[in-house]
């Protein structure tokens, strides 16, 4: 069998090796695992262990804590042997700290047993904080614990878990290997505590509606379809939070959000995934203008909590959210980048000899504002780097939105983009029943003719709407892309904790 090499600091890491030497020095695990319980010292019969004190803690407040005694718990990453005397180093939730280890203070048989443990052990260690004559602080070991026998082996400390497809299968190992990604979704938790602070502090009300719904609207999406057994229906899961929180503003709750989890049966790429998380959030009395005002300011708030800073890096690229935000309707956008000025363009024929004559692709389903939404996803949508908001979208690629009264072929809506993605979508929110339940006609018939993310008629959203909805602002928010620019994540999988992945089977 090979043996385990050591680096420069005499650390142990695992050379390449065949499966059978593998198999080997997994059954060494089991075997020591075995022992112990044949001696009565099964590690997984500890139910509790008190802890004091975290790594950083005792880091931060060393002043303090120098020859105290505290009590750490975590996993094992290294052990250096070295005769009488050892040293080990311990990884907790908020980073790692060094132990010193002796044969006298922990007496002789303990020692032995603490050279028996294996790198990804879980211990717990209570001993005296100091700092070694390299002026590294450390916990000088009075008394250690196995706490859990680690069975398998972890990759090399150096090069931590590498392989993408492996890190986002084995989560719980990359957690422990890469400390960047560990940083990356306790930032993730961070910004949504930070939004839900700042939305309580605006009198928001936190509420939780249904996944599991018989006609999936408020989003252009393909939804996952499943059978409930119990009602012998069929039933799809979710792919937006917006009707049911607006039959809420129906009944009286003035302002209410949800975070939660939607699905959307879709393709996976960098920035999709078919599960995710988004956030909408409806106040009455207030339009789209109120939603910018209200985003503007809890982008910066989330920003300066959780980062420190309202400039933010990602991929090399600064943007500030300290500025006043850009406003700019879609159409002044789309003359801005493609030169193209769809206030001239009063015909679906014109639109289209226009798209034909700049090569913009486009069915034959697509009515005149599906067209000037395709120049500004061609020309435009890279381009939008800073924070920007784009107003004003075509009446038919909004079918829940008010329309503008002095120009009714187009809507109080906006999206905000940074970093040339979309971040968030928000209207001033269609509250007739009349115009809402023509919309919908146009939906089923833009479903009749292939489109299979057109919305379906919402029987009871209407009945809802025919009692009565206030004006009302609302905005929905992918959560996850924020978490990939404030955490300058590559991927959306990057910030999410178990992303969709094909089954290896």
């Amino acid at each position: 069998m090979a043996e385990l090499e050591k680096n420069a600091n005499g650390e142990v890491q695992a050379p390449e090796m065949s499966e059978k030497e593998l198999n080997q020095l997994l059954q060494v695990r089991r075997d020591k695992l075995a022992a112990l319980q044949a001696e009565g010292n099964d590690p997984f019969t500890i139910t509790k262990y008190d802890v004091t004190h975290h790594t950083s803690d005792i880091k931060e407040n060393y002043a303090e804590l120098e020859g105290k005694e505290v009590s750490i718990a975590g996993r094992m990453m290294s052990k250096r042997v070295m005769g009488k005397a050892s040293f080990c180093n311990i990884l907790d939730l908020k980073g790692n700290i060094q132990s010193y280890v002796a044969r006298d203070d922990l007496g002789e048989e303990e020692y032995k047993g603490f050279k028996k443990l294996d790198i990804g052990d879980i211990i717990g260690i209570v001993g005296t904080v100091f700092t070694t004559k390299t002026d590294e602080i450390s916990v000088h070991a009075k008394k250690i614990t196995l706490l859990s026998k680690s069975l398998q082996i972890l990759p090399e400390k150096y090069h931590g878990l590498t392989n993408t497809d492996t890190r986002y299968r084995q989560r719980y190992v990359d957690l422990i290997t890469n400390p960047e990604s560990r940083d990356t979704f306790i930032k993730r938790s961070k910004i949504i505590s930070s939004i839900r602070r700042y939305l309580d502090t605006q009198g928001f009300m936190e509420v939780e509606t249904p996944m599991l719904v018989s006609n999936a609207g408020g989003a252009a999406a393909r939804p996952f379809e499943t059978h409930f057994n119990a009602l012998d229906e069929d039933f799809k899961l979710r792919i937006s939070l917006e009707l049911y929180l607006k039959r809420l503003i129906v009944g009286g709750l003035e302002r209410v959000y949800e975070i939660g989890r939607v699905f959307r049966n879709e393709g996976l790429d960098t920035r999709h995934n078919p599960e995710f998380t988004l956030m909408e959030l409806y106040q009455a009395y207030t339009d789209y203008h109120g939603m910018m005002d209200l985003t503007e300011n809890m982008f910066r708030h989330v920003a300066k909590e959780v980062l420190g800073t309202t400039t933010i890096v990602y991929n090399g690229v600064t943007m500030d959210l300290g500025k006043p935000f850009e406003r700019i309707t879609m159409v002044d956008a789309v003359k801005k980048y493609s030169g193209v000025d769809f206030k001239e363009i009063h015909t679906l024929e014109e639109a289209r000899k226009v798209a034909d004559e700049k090569g913009v692709h486009y069915e034959d389903r697509h009515t005149k504002g599906d067209i000037l939404n395709l120049f500004f996803e061609d020309f435009v949508e890279e381009h939008l780097i800073q924070p920007t908001f784009v107003m004003d979208h075509p009446v038919e690629i909004s079918p829940l939105t008010k329309k503008k009264p002095d120009d009714p072929e187009y809507v109080e809506r906006f999206e905000m983009f940074m970093n040339g993605w979309e971040m968030c979508n928000a209207y001033s929110e269609l509250n007739d029943p009349i115009d809402q339940r023509e919309r919908f006609k146009a939906q089923e018939e833009m479903f009749a003719k292939g489109d299979e993310e057109a919305n379906h008629t919402d029987e009871d959203f209407l009945n809802a709407l025919e009692i009565g909805m206030p004006p009302t602002g609302g905005i929905g928010y992918g959560i996850d892309r924020l978490c990939m620019l404030f955490t300058d994540s590559a991927a959306i999988r990057d910030v999410l904790l178990f992303p969709t992945m094909k089954s290896l089977d």
